[in-house]
């Protein structure tokens, strides 16, 4: 078997669900597992519908009409999905009533987009003639935390679902359409996974299930060595590791998250991004150990509007409690770091600036001297580590010739990954000059 998630842009409209199931029907032999995120914008409408409904305007129309042309291009009937239309308007009308949209029904809100999805889905293919079956998340065993709006998924769900699902292996009947993002914690109630839910959706359902793959597709052709927003000749990797595709997501590339990687890596499950609207390319695919190759670097990235923050403490001078109690203070105020550099007396790491730091900086200051450094982005290299002497001096160089100073530095603990940090006005220069050195060697 194999695992297959489709992202709302790839079943945006009636020809976009039309190419999907031709790329279904291709992997039929294979007994194709799908998972589905919410058709195009209905995540954002049913969001906008709650708040609306907070201030006493009740409106699903779009919502509605969203859906109804899609099935009305397919001439299929509305049934499968009118019961779940009205039970958002009941819910919008509840809002409405007690002046609350809390996280708890934010969550049962927006999970009608995934729930009504995979009926719209199925219904098609069923009538083209792949016989298919619509399942919300908790129908297969998906079950998560109670942290509406970012569940993690507990380990019981990889047996509940291979429990489930299993028998397909053998007797492999239909295709299940699977919704993405969603869960219920163990009191019942629907929760959502936060961003890259559906990723994460998919890929524990084929670790669960041991699946040949994993394929993600997406609009764009795989993960590019760079974003094409800055440079104009970014190259489509043909393989990354689970790690250097974790540390990717996590220092700003937008194609997948982090955490939804974990899953197939610790099965060791390769994962394919591929791109819907021209499925015949290869994509790039994911996998425990890369290729030995002569690359210095596989890609570059930049997360920008970045904190950065100096702790120093000249009166903890050799004080082995100077590092435990800053990362106390961090960790009581639940705030996570990026990049972290120390020497005996100081401490520097950086935030995302959406982050509140004012208690943090006022906690800081009766232990130390704190200052605050905003407009930065962090560039992050990752690549070979057997290489990173050479790496590091291409990378002086070119920073010399640009008059760039690095602000701070940093190698994490993955190896694959080179940090640095200079003014956000000074990036996107920097990483052009950068990219043309170490994938065109000019």
């Amino acid at each position: 078997m194999i695992a297959l998630k489709f992202g709302g842009s790839a079943i945006g409209n009636a020809q976009r669900i039309y190419n999907v199931g031709e790329i279904i029907n291709t992997y039929l032999s294979k007994k194709p597992i799908v998972v589905l995120s919410a058709i195009g914008d209905t995540t954002d409408l049913l969001i906008q519908a709650g708040n609306n409904a907070l201030q006493g305007r009740i409106d699903g129309q779009e919502i509605r009409e969203l859906h109804y042309s899609i099935l009305s291009d397919f001439k299929l009937p509305s049934s499968s999905i009118d019961p779940l239309l009205l039970e958002i308007n009941n819910i919008l009308m509840g809002i409405s009533l007690i002046k609350e949209f809390s996280k708890k029904t934010f969550d049962t809100l927006i999970s009608y987009g995934e729930r009504i999805s995979v009926r719209v889905v199925s219904e098609y293919l069923n009538k083209i003639g792949i016989k298919s079956k619509a399942y919300d998340a908790w129908d297969i065993g998906m079950v998560t935390d109670s942290n509406f709006t970012n569940a993690e998924v507990l380990d019981s769900s990889f047996i509940n679902i291979r429990s489930n699902l299993s028998y397909l292996e053998t007797n492999y009947d239909h295709v299940p359409i699977i919704t993405g993002f969603i869960g219920k914690n163990e009191n019942g109630e629907i929760t959502t996974l936060g961003r890259g839910g559906s990723d994460l959706s998919v890929c524990v359902i084929g670790a669960a299930l041991d699946v040949e793959e994993v394929q993600v597709w997406k609009d764009v052709d795989g993960i590019l060595s760079c974003d094409p927003k800055i440079v104009s000749n970014p190259l489509t990797l043909d393989t990354l590791t689970y790690e250097e595709a974790s540390e990717l997501a996590y220092f700003g590339a937008k194609v997948l998250h982090p955490r939804a990687l974990h899953p197939a890596m610790k099965m060791h499950i390769p994962v394919y991004v591929k791109n819907y609207l021209y499925p015949e390319k290869n994509g790039t695919k994911i996998i425990n150990e890369q290729i030995e190759n002569e690359k210095l670097l596989q890609a570059i990235t930049v997360k920008r509007n970045v904190l950065l923050i100096d702790v120093v403490s000249s009166r903890m001078l050799g004080s082995y409690g100077f590092l435990a109690k800053v990362f106390g203070i961090l960790r009581d105020l639940k705030i996570s770091v990026d990049m972290v550099a120390t020497s005996e007396v100081s401490i520097s790491f950086t935030l995302d600036f959406a982050d509140d730091i004012d208690p943090l900086v006022k906690e800081l200051s009766k232990i130390a001297s704190v200052e605050v450094k905003n407009r930065n982005s962090i560039i992050s290299l990752i690549g070979n580590v057997k290489k990173s002497s050479e790496i590091l001096l291409l990378t002086f160089q070119i920073l010399n010739d640009l008059g760039i100073n690095i602000k701070m530095i940093s190698q994490g603990a993955s190896k694959v990954n080179i940090g640095f940090i200079v003014n956000d006005d000074e990036a996107d220069k920097c990483v052009e000059q950068l990219h043309q050195k170490f994938f065109y060697g000019v």
